[in-house]
């Protein structure tokens, strides 16, 4: 999703008093695992206080994480999470949230690298992998009939060497 789309599909959604969470795009209640929902598959929105239209994006964003951690999806580290505590009131915690930011973008970046590299070196062994079952397919079936006598092949119909390697040729092209 590019940056200029991003901005023009943002949902508002409305928290209310009663914690209720309101999408004014679809006009309906939704909960927290919704919006994580929406969060894996890449769309973008806002929380919004239903009264003062303070943006409250950030907090829903950590309820979601809190909720994820308490149901044993544990991604972050003790330790990593005391270091964040620590920098709450320190001076360089606006350098950390772009450092944070910044190194989830790499890893991301990286991650989807991985999976094209990852996904490069299975296709080769199993192109190969599916090149040396076509020819055994094909040795097979030259080999059955070499030793029928009546030249049909299992299908029950006539074919000469010219039938196995049309049928050879077809596979091969799929």
């Amino acid at each position: 999703m590019n940056k200029a789309a991003s901005k023009q599909d943002t949902v508002t959604i409305k928290k209310y008093a009663n914690r209720r969470l309101y999408d004014t795009d679809t006009s309906a209640y939704i909960t927290l695992e919704d919006l994580c929902e929406r969060v894996k598959v890449g769309q973008n929105f806002i929380v919004v206080d239903a009264k003062t239209g303070q943006d409250l994006t950030r907090q829903v964003l950590t309820q979601i994480i809190f909720e994820q951690e308490i149901k044993g999806f544990q991604i972050l580290p003790t330790s990593f999470l005391r270091s964040v505590i620590r920098f709450y009131d320190d001076k360089m915690h606006d350098v950390l949230q772009h450092y944070l930011d910044a190194s989830m973008i790499t890893f991301m970046g990286n991650q989807d690298r991985m999976q094209n590299v990852v996904g490069k070196a299975v296709e080769g062994p199993l192109g190969t992998l599916e090149e040396m079952t076509r020819q055994n397919v094909a040795l097979f079936e030259k080999t059955m009939q070499m030793f029928n006598p009546f030249g049909t092949m299992f299908g029950g119909k006539e074919e000469g060497e010219a039938g196995v390697e049309e049928k050879v040729q077809k596979r091969a092209k799929r």
